[in-house]
């Protein structure tokens, strides 16, 4: 509706509402609606990008339940019609959200509603629902990071708010996620004590259990692994038929090509992902077994972190392995590619090094961008680019839209091995970003969360695939 003209002022939209009285459209900001509803003596008015029913008598925005149903109508006959793929700015519910189910309050509902109108929260650009800081009970700011960055995943948090999960088990760590979402989404100012979350995870990933500094990485990953378990469809852990709310997010699809030398016999296996953990240090492996470039031999940013992860490598004559196409065991080489992309991709750079003799925190400053294209990286890409006279068709070039992410959180670490700290940025509001060490939050540039370290870098589908 960004094409509408207010008839009295010619502002374009996006708050334009139409008369449904007349043939009559005017802007929200200038009044000119209200205006021409007074004056004409007309009393409902619809707001043209997302169907709200303004009534003039209540001064107030109402709910009908035809009405609903019609703009619900209405509204997936648009989507349809725009095809597979819908920006992310037009807030659509998939992922357990049916595109037809419509909510339509009890009437004890309507009542609740009735009775809290004065609680109800006015959200503008200077309203900072959704940010509320954490308690550190105790060496668990890696906990309270990763809180941040669930709570602050576009889709996650529809989902939750939504109340889409239904089983009221003191156990479950998934109603503790619809209460922390709550608990963000109340208007608090006051931080959040997270000890029923810390002690869900405790309970039900033991390994985590205990009061000394743990590894957020390692936390992120035990806590999808629990949520996934909880959630109502989670019984196959990891598996591709899984249609849980967290395997719908975040899981991904990384393919395996090993090629024989002899016979040129490709063998293919795609497992599935939460995460990618890329590497930072210059390759440790003889030179004459992997063939890397020197240009990305020791990576300074998170494309040529990928691009290390993706390339092909020798894998010599210490590993040679049976070709299932000769049956013979030749050298061979071997290929990781990104063949399913999840809507959430978490990269983990792997700061941490751990050997026999050494331990220690690698510092080395890795640049990461605000939004990323993760289409040089996938199978299909990679694979026309070892063709000749390789063609990009404008089906290849519009599909590519599905492979666009935007930032949305960044988990750092400072210290050393034996001590440190972790905190987090998130993303609000659009482009507002606040970073978050524990209680406290405050309001920060995008170049100060770009120029940090980073840990854990979370990214969103810009664009959503619609099946």
């Amino acid at each position: 509706a960004t094409w509408k003209i207010c008839i009295t002022c010619e502002e374009r939209g996006p708050r334009i509402y139409s008369c449904l009285h007349c043939i009559f459209f005017g802007c929200w900001k200038s009044k000119h609606i209200s205006q021409h509803l007074q004056s004409c003596h007309h009393t409902l008015a619809v707001e043209m990008t997302i169907g709200q029913l303004f009534c003039q008598l209540c001064n107030d925005f109402i709910y009908d339940r035809e009405f609903e149903l019609c703009r619900r109508q209405c509204e997936n006959t648009m989507r349809k019609s725009l095809g597979r793929y819908i920006s992310l700015d037009f807030q659509i519910s998939i992922l357990g959200l049916s595109l037809t189910s419509v909510w339509l309050p009890s009437k004890q509902e309507v009542e609740q509603m009735k009775a809290n109108i004065s609680e109800v929260l006015e959200l503008n650009q200077e309203s900072h629902i959704g940010l509320r800081g954490l308690i550190n009970l105790g060496s668990t700011c890696f906990m309270n990071c990763i809180v941040q960055a669930l709570t602050h995943t576009p889709l996650l948090r529809d989902y939750f708010m939504a109340d889409q999960h239904k089983c009221h088990l003191s156990s479950c760590l998934m109603c503790e996620m619809v209460k922390t979402f709550q608990e963000f989404y109340n208007g608090s100012k006051q931080p959040h004590v997270p000890y029923k979350f810390l002690h869900l995870v405790w309970t039900h990933a033991r390994q985590l259990a205990g009061y000394e500094q743990q590894d957020a990485h390692e936390f992120f990953i035990s806590t999808l692994d629990v949520l996934h378990k909880h959630s109502k469809s989670g019984s196959a852990h990891h598996s591709g038929s899984c249609n849980c709310i967290i395997d719908r997010i975040f899981t991904g699809g990384l393919q395996s090509d090993v090629t024989c030398q002899n016979c040129g016999g490709v063998s293919t296996t795609v497992d599935p992902y939460w995460d990618i953990s890329l590497d930072l240090g210059s390759a440790k492996h003889n030179e004459s077994d992997y063939n890397f470039d020197d240009d990305i031999m020791v990576p300074t940013s998170l494309e040529s972190c990928l691009q290390r992860f993706t390339r092909a490598e020798h894998l010599g004559s210490g590993s040679k392995i049976q070709c299932s196409r000769c049956q013979s065991y030749e050298e061979s080489t071997k290929q990781l590619t990104l063949k399913k992309l999840p809507i959430v991709a978490c990269f983990h750079l792997k700061r941490f090094e751990h050997s026999a003799k050494l331990h220690k925190k690698i510092s080395t400053y890795i640049s990461f961008p605000e939004y990323l294209d993760l289409t040089p990286f996938t199978n299909t890409y990679l694979n026309q680019a070892r063709g000749p006279g390789v063609f990009r068709s404008t089906d290849d070039i519009l599909s590519d839209l599905k492979n666009k992410y935007a930032l949305f959180a960044v988990v750092n670490h400072s210290g050393n091995m034996d001590s440190g700290h972790y905190t987090c940025y998130v993303r609000q509001m659009k482009e507002q970003w606040f970073k978050c060490d524990d209680h406290c939050v405050m309001k920060t540039a995008i170049d100060d969360v770009l120029a940090s370290e980073g840990y854990l870098l979370f990214y969103h589908k810009y664009f959503l695939e619609y099946d």
